[in-house]
């Protein structure tokens, strides 16, 4: 019996040792088979575009494929909450931006997700500032002159947005607010048809992202007045920032990558040092800046940081100007 005892302890010894490799082995096998991309958008648009170069590049990455999913629905509410819902496994993962983390709390009073309980940042890829365009028979030169008309004459001039509760839009009603100025919100079903009623000259101003506004200002068919980044736009360096126009206001559209929360913490980690490996390499970040936009590359508590500054932000400013979502 003594020698059994000794055998069951010698043999009960030999596995705990091997019990730590057989645990990393186990982690290490993530991702074992694809992983889904959500994109709460349809193809197309700044999400889509984001999802599919972080999911090419992450499938090499990793060795698996990433594939995009499209499910859109209510603007991005959706697709965001069918994320917030999946299993915690690191095989269902979220295309996030400000706009369906840090608006959608502001713009649904029910919103079925928590955008800092329900999700884990794994990193955000680019950011985007807007422009502000302005028609050019338009008679101003600059947003402080559009600023001191329009305080002068409320509800003279308007404003498009690519629908209630859009970016486009609530970055413009914020603007007007800051400025004490009064100028009439004129919603479109999308951008498209704002564009063609700001270049007849039958809409007076637009707030778009600046890659898709630069074509226009490029072309001479708009005036830029302003851009809503904290720095001027290297592609369109000559037109001021909000700020330096007088208006403590800025806001730039990030995208990036989000994990349900309560995903395993050496997923979590996995994921983040290779979307860290991603958004490092150079032609990434060339694509990046040729597509108008500023690469960030933040990972981790950066990451964390910049999403809860502006849920925290931008939510009670939604709020406080009303906004609803269409």
């Amino acid at each position: 019996m003594g020698i059994n005892r000794r055998q069951a302890l010698a043999a009960s010894a030999a596995l705990c040792g091997v019990s730590a490799p057989f645990a990393n082995a186990w982690a290490q096998a993530y991702p074992n088979k694809p992983v889904r991309v959500i994109v709460p958008q349809p193809p197309g648009g700044g999400f889509d575009s984001v999802g599919r170069l972080l999911a090419d590049r992450l499938g090499r990455q990793m060795g698996q494929p990433f594939v995009v999913e499209n499910r859109p629905g209510s603007g991005t509410l959706v697709g965001t909450d069918l994320a917030a819902k999946a299993s915690p496994d690191g095989y269902t993962l979220l295309v996030g931006s400000i706009s369906n983390l840090a608006l959608n709390p502001g713009l649904y009073p029910a919103l079925p997700y928590d955008s800092l309980r329900d999700f884990e940042a794994l990193g955000l890829l680019v950011s985007y500032s807007y422009t502000l365009m302005a028609r050019k028979d338009l008679p101003f030169q600059t947003l402080q002159e559009v600023i001191a008309y329009a305080k002068a004459n409320p509800g003279k001039l308007n404003y498009a947005s690519a629908g209630n509760g859009s970016g486009q839009h609530v970055l413009a009603a914020a603007l007007w607010q800051q400025a004490k100025a009064d100028v009439t919100h004129v919603p479109y079903r999308g951008a498209q048809p704002a564009y063609q009623d700001l270049l007849g000259g039958r809409v007076d101003l637009f707030f778009d992202l600046s890659p898709t506004a630069q074509a226009q200002v490029d072309a001479g068919n708009v005036r830029a007045l302003a851009v809503s980044g904290a720095a001027r736009n290297p592609m369109l360096a000559q037109v001021p920032t909000v700020r330096e126009c007088g208006v403590p206001l800025e806001l730039e559209s990030w995208f990036g990558l989000f994990a349900p929360a309560k995903t395993p913490r050496e997923t979590v980690d996995r994921l983040r040092a290779d979307f860290a490996t991603v958004a490092a390499l150079p032609d990434v970040q060339e694509t990046l800046r040729k597509g108008g936009g500023k690469p960030l590359a933040l990972t981790g508590d950066k990451a964390a940081a910049m999403v809860k500054r502006d849920v925290e932000t931008w939510a009670p400013l939604v709020r406080t100007l009303g906004i609803r979502a269409e």
